[in-house]
């Protein structure tokens, strides 16, 4: 039985095809809720892909995820802390930058020893 927290392929592809011409740069920005439609099943994907509870990813202000095997955070600020803005994290998540040109860049604030995401990016292509 699927958890409630899985995604359906279809519908992540479905919401990072609805906002494809703004992340290529060639559209006008997409309406808030598609844009958090995609953040918010695109980070789910990544948990999914990526099971575990030592790395919180955070894309403020639509959603946060815990992922990664390790050690379980339970309180206060985790050790390992990803965060970007939307734009980036969607660029991530479907290829259109890498994760070392992110972190490089400053787009990306990531600390920890297990914060590197590179390994389950991108999750989808457009």
């Amino acid at each position: 039985m699927a958890s409630s927290r899985s995604v359906d392929p279809a519908e992540l592809r479905a919401a990072i095809t609805a906002i494809s011409t703004w992340l290529s740069g060639s559209g006008p920005d997409p309406a808030r809720p598609e844009l958090a439609a995609a953040v918010r099943l695109s980070l789910r994907t990544l948990a999914a892909d990526a099971p575990g509870k030592s790395v919180e990813v955070r894309v403020p202000p639509f959603a946060a995820v815990q992922c990664v095997e390790g050690l379980r955070h339970t309180r206060g600020t985790p050790p390992n802390v990803v965060e970007t803005d939307p734009r980036t994290w969607l660029e991530l998540a479907t290829g259109l930058l890498s994760w070392a040109d992110a972190v490089e860049s400053g787009r990306v604030t990531a600390s920890g020893s297990r914060a590197d995401l590179a390994r389950w990016l991108p999750l989808v292509r457009l």
